[in-house]
């Protein structure tokens, strides 16, 4: 598990996020834990956004989640970062193995991250979620309550390289990606196809930089880029940009092959 510790700027914010997640939850929460980039140690202000996870047991009331999600959106709760990204999970789907969403309420909010409340796991791609999952599995903070490795189960390896072939088209193709985090995610998906564990996005780039010469400009200025906030981004060559992904995707291909051929195709 990893033993980053919160960063001092967001303490408060995740002090209160705890206390206001207890009031409405009551007895009925499990755990709440700090994952993505928090968790790995990659947490850049002004620029990353929160991600949280909140596990609860089956006896909740669900009509006390649209009061969670009211209680916690910016501005009732002022975020600091770029935004955050809740998860709220049933204890009995989270401590399964999954390449389901399955979660019970998304919550994103925060002063640069556009607002959705979502209490239907089947609105969004299940890519994201198992993706998450994984790295709380990994490397998730206990914020409140019982420890990640009790609460959340490691989604199956086959299922996670399906979720990487998923994240790597969108980071392709979608909109509204920075630059920057398209490239770097890209690095932390080849690695995790390379050694099973996930790593910070600036140790990731420069395990595949330390390879993979031709890309090291690239990653260079991705890595100069991410230090900036989220509206400061600089530009990144779009060709070099594609180039890269394609690159990436290839390699998720082969990772698929090697563990059996299993996952969605491209």
């Amino acid at each position: 598990m990893s033993r980053t510790p919160v960063p001092p700027v967001l303490r408060p914010y995740l002090d209160e996020l705890v206390h206001r997640t207890r009031a409405v939850c009551g007895r009925h929460l499990v755990s709440v834990l700090a994952v993505g980039s928090l968790a790995l140690g990659d947490y850049r202000h002004g620029r990353s956004d929160v991600d949280v996870t909140v596990v609860v047991d089956g006896a909740l009331p669900r009509e006390a989640l649209p009061g969670l999600a009211r209680t916690l959106a910016h501005p009732a709760l002022d975020c600091p970062a770029a935004g955050l990204e809740l998860v709220v999970y049933p204890a009995g789907f989270a401590a399964r193995p999954s390449g389901g969403a399955g979660y019970l309420m998304d919550l994103n909010t925060g002063p640069f991250l556009p607002e959705r409340v979502s209490h239907d796991a089947g609105e969004a791609p299940a890519f994201w979620y198992v993706l998450d999952r994984s790295v709380a599995h990994q490397a998730g903070l206990a914020l409140f309550g019982r420890p990640v490795r009790d609460v959340i189960a490691a989604p199956p390896r086959a299922d996670v390289l399906t979720a990487l072939r998923a994240s790597v088209r969108e980071h392709t193709e979608g909109e509204g990606h920075v630059a920057d985090n398209r490239v770097l995610n890209g690095c932390r998906s080849v690695v995790y196809c390379r050694t099973g564990h996930w790593f910070a996005k600036r140790r990731a780039a420069e395990i595949v930089a330390a390879s993979e010469a031709g890309f090291r400009p690239l990653l260079t200025d991705a890595l100069r880029s991410f230090e900036r906030p989220r509206q400061h981004a600089l530009p990144l060559p779009a060709g070099a940009v594609g180039e890269f992904l394609a690159w990436v995707a290839g390699r998720v291909d082969e990772a698929v092959e090697a563990e059996g051929g299993h996952g969605a195709p491209r």
